[in-house]
């Protein structure tokens, strides 16, 4: 697909401001993309109030009812106190069309990057995880997928496969390692055994964090699906096995004053960074026909990249192999 065919090459900065005029807002013309590639996502002055942040959703990866659920997910939260962004409600709804586009509109939320090599924003992260997993638990999401080892990792592997992705003379070692990765996968989840899914964030990383001093607030809930609570936490941990360890007594210290973290899915935290590793190249491959995803990520498809994707997957293996981190 050519730059000039994709659907995004239709959303123009008029067409964006004429799509916040249909909310009955009045743009003031003032118009600043935002760093985002699975969405496009602008911030757009308003003559007679503050800016606002207008995310438009990718054509067709989610249905109507899966943006809804999304929605009313982070619109619970905020009625919990919980400091979330929720969608705007504008003339009775919060899930706009125009031109073909569907859109959010959000208030607009500053902030920085967390610092999670410090222990108190460690315990702050988990007591706001906790209040998020205490709602999420409430009902099931009907209309989103549950992060699994079928949808993140099987049909990231044959994406990758089918599309005829991979240089042919290393084809056969990255088949024959996610295999092997695969399979690691599908024992840490028998190891963990029937562990409960809750409504999740899903994206729980440091870019989606913003933090003030009144302390952190999430953006970004288009990835929230079903899946283990641990999903949520595991990415704020990093380093070796010791500091993560360590990471981890803060995070639960302040998570479990609202909600009780299952020790079991602890089997899970390797497993699910190597699903995400997977399910990240088969997002690329996914996305190439974007103009932007080319411009963003030259790398994609190289010989290096995927000679270093092999190697991040041995390890894991590896990984997977070895004793949880203990709680």
């Amino acid at each position: 697909m050519s730059a000039a065919s994709h659907p995004y090459a239709r959303l123009t900065p008029d067409c964006v401001l004429d799509a916040v005029e249909t909310t009955g807002l009045a743009p003031d013309g003032r118009l600043l993309a935002l760093n985002s590639y699975e969405n496009r996502v602008y911030q757009v002055g308003i003559a007679d109030g503050a800016p606002v942040v207008v995310k438009f959703y990718r054509p067709g990866r989610w249905s109507d009812a899966a943006i809804g659920e999304e929605h009313a997910f982070v619109a619970a939260l905020a009625e919990a106190e919980i400091p979330v962004v929720p969608a705007r409600v504008l003339r009775g709804r919060t899930l706009n069309v125009h031109a073909g586009f569907r859109f959010a509109v959000h208030a607009r939320h500053g902030g920085r990057m967390p610092e999670f090599e410090r222990d108190d924003t460690l315990r702050w992260m988990g007591r706001f995880l906790g209040r998020i997993h205490a709602v999420g638990a409430r009902t099931p999401f009907r209309h989103r997928p549950t992060l699994d080892v079928a949808t993140f990792g099987e049909a990231s592997r044959d994406v990758l496969l089918r599309g005829n992705w991979l240089p042919a003379e290393l084809l056969p070692v990255w088949t024959g390692v996610v295999e092997q990765a695969l399979a690691g996968v599908r024992r840490c989840f028998q190891r963990a055994g029937a562990v409960r899914t809750i409504r999740l964030h899903g994206d729980c990383h440091a870019g989606n964090v913003l933090w003030t001093d009144a302390g952190p607030h999430f953006v970004d809930f288009d990835d929230s699906r079903m899946g283990p609570a641990v999903q949520d936490l595991w990415m704020l941990l990093s380093g070796d096995a010791a500091t993560m360890q360590a990471q981890l007594q803060h995070v639960l210290a302040g998570y479990e004053d609202f909600f009780a973290f299952d020790r079991r899915e602890l089997h899970l935290v390797e497993a699910l960074r190597t699903l995400r590793l997977i399910h990240h190249a088969a997002w690329l491959a996914r996305r190439w026909d974007d103009p932007a995803f080319p411009a963003a990520f030259p790398w994609f498809n190289t010989q290096q990249y995927w000679q270093d994707r092999i190697l991040e997957l041995r390890e894991q293996v590896a990984l997977m192999d070895e004793a949880p981190l203990a709680a």
